[in-house]
């Protein structure tokens, strides 16, 4: 039909203008991705991150090779403080206690002096739970493979810790359910972690591994959420309590030159502490 003709001219107008921006294109294409590769190499060659990142199971795998030994580790120190403060407040002795996050076991010989009748740790890292092993031989513990604690029963336990942990759990509310189950009427919550108000301000919680700093990924979950989870759950709140940096915690950024780091965050709280109770 007429209508359907295409005259020569116009047919290599089209196929020009067709492969004028094919073309064009492609060399786009190839632009970008030629950009996207020198960005990498400069980033991983040039000028590498100060600081790598790494999944919760992996970071604490490499850092179970010196986890125990952490001289002038401010984290660590305002947590033995804030935790022992705060287990003195309830009673364990003949009581079941689960401690979640248990690492190494940084908190147990002060835990069992209370005298227990059961303590089970529970944590993601396979490496962390063979050095409480190493430290503790007859520890009964689990390697955490969800939130749900579905091979534990209703009910187990009078005493659930964590210590450092609750910020690395991506679905805080699906882990905070499963301890309030496993928790016995009249028992108790002990929380401590790195304050979200920090780690949404940039804190990390870093170590070294072979001349590499390590930050371990976190979540942040405000304590609001937290008490708020558990306030749901039947829970009630008997103390809650946090440690702020200022000038008694200075000469910990000093003595590793990170002075900046200490101006940043100087006045925001760092860790803090909650004690839950079930009616």
């Amino acid at each position: 039909m007429p209508g359907n003709k295409i005259d020569r001219a116009t047919f290599i107008n089209y196929t020009t203008y067709f492969l004028t921006k094919t073309i064009k294109y492609f060399l786009f294409i190839t632009y970008n991705n030629v950009i996207k590769t020198l960005k990498k190499y400069i980033k991983d060659h040039v000028f590498p991150s100060p600081v790598k990142e790494r999944e919760v199971v992996e970071a604490y795998n490499l850092w179970s090779e010196n986890y125990d030994s952490q001289p002038g580790n401010l984290m660590l120190d305002l947590d033995e403080l804030l935790f022992s403060k705060l287990l003195n407040t309830i009673e364990i002795k003949n009581k079941d206690v689960a401690d979640i996050g248990c690492g190494t076991g940084r908190h147990w010989a002060k835990i069992l002096k209370g005298g227990p009748a059961n303590l089970t740790g529970f944590d993601v890292s396979p490496g962390m739970l063979a050095k409480l092993k190493e430290k503790f031989p007859a520890a009964q513990t689990h390697t955490i493979t969800d939130n749900n604690f579905s091979n534990i029963e209703d009910y187990t336990y009078d005493v659930i810790i964590s210590t450092l942990t609750v910020a690395h759990i991506e679905n805080i509310e699906e882990a905070l359910e499963a301890w309030c189950r496993m928790l016995k009427y009249k028992g108790d919550i002990i929380i401590t972690d790195f304050h979200p108000d920090a780690l949404a301000f940039g804190g990390k919680r870093t170590f070294s591994h072979q001349k590499t700093q390590i930050a371990v990924r976190n979540f942040v979950h405000s304590t609001n959420i937290i008490r708020e989870i558990l306030l749901r759950n039947d829970l009630h709140l008997v103390s809650e309590d946090e440690r702020k940096i200022d000038e008694s915690v200075k000469h910990y950024y000093t003595e590793k030159n990170a002075t900046l780091v200490y101006e940043k965050f100087k006045g925001f709280p760092i860790i803090y502490g909650m004690h839950f109770r079930r009616a």
